[in-house]
Parts: C-alpha cells; structure tokens; sequence
C-alpha cells in the first residue's frame, strides 16, 4: 500500500507516517517497505483521473509497504486508532491469502476432474468405435453355412 493511503486510513498525515518511518528504520527493511521510482511514480500519477488541487500530489517519491511493513507500522504509530486499523488491514492480508488458498484448491480439483474427464472421453471413444465395428459386421452379409443341394427339376 503506497504511504498516503496508509496515512488516511491511520489519520495523519504523510509526513508525519514517514517520518515515524525514518526514526525506526531498521524496522523497516527492504521487503517491508521501499520507495517506487520516478517510472512508476509517473505511471502511478496518469492513473489519477482528476487532479485534486494544488499540493495534492508530493514532490518526493512515495513509499510503498507490503504486509509486513503495515504490521510494522503498528509498533511506530502508537495512536489507538493506528493499533485498530493496523488489526483490520492484517485479518484484511489474512482473509485474501485464505482466498487464494481455497481459489487455488478449487483449481487443482477442477483440473483433475477435466483429466478424469479426458480419460473417460477416451475410455469412450474405444467403446463407440468397437460397438460401430459390431454394427458393420451386423449389417454385412454373411457367407452362408451348410451344402447346397442341387435339385435336377424335370
């Protein structure tokens, strides 16, 4: 999550969450947190339909944290409502991996049906194909078994 949108949901401002970030920063090693680069940041900005006013958008490039740096954060912001949201954004992480899983489970079973499927398809394919000989071999005439008599007729 990049930090402005952190800052709104703990409730203060971007600075003020950044800043509590320099003073811990070996809290915050590289797969918590980095900052995106001037590509992205441009990338990031296009994306914003409206422009908000003058100021909106920070001159510096913004940080980004992945789940385990919003855990982290809840030990550099102290405020109650940090600690509350932090719980939420974390049962949130908790809840989407939880997702992912039973996606995931749902995926392998449906594959092995479609290859039970594939099997039986070709299981019944041979079967089709022996019962069409069975019909032609019905259907052609058959040499007939036995003597054949001639009868001298006057």
């Amino acid at each position: 999550m990049l930090d402005r949108d952190l800052a709104e949901l703990y409730q203060v401002e971007t600075r003020s969450l950044n800043q509590a970030v320099k003073r811990n920063t070996d809290r915050f090693p590289d797969d918590f947190m980095f900052q995106v680069s001037e590509k992205e940041y441009i990338f990031l900005r296009s994306q914003f339909v409206i422009l908000e006013g003058k100021g909106k958008y920070p001159k510096y490039l913004p940080y980004v944290f992945t789940e385990q740096g919003i855990a982290m954060l809840s030990s550099v912001l102290k405020s109650k409502i940090a600690i509350q949201i932090n719980i939420q954004i974390i049962r949130t992480f908790t809840r989407l991996r939880e997702l992912m899983s039973t996606n995931e489970m749902l995926r392998h079973k449906i594959e092995s049906i479609e290859r039970k499927q594939e099997s039986y398809d070709k299981s019944l394919a041979g079967i089709f194909q022996l019962i069409e000989k069975l019909v032609e071999e019905e259907t052609q005439p058959k040499p007939e078994i036995g003597f054949r008599v001639k009868r001298n007729e006057p």
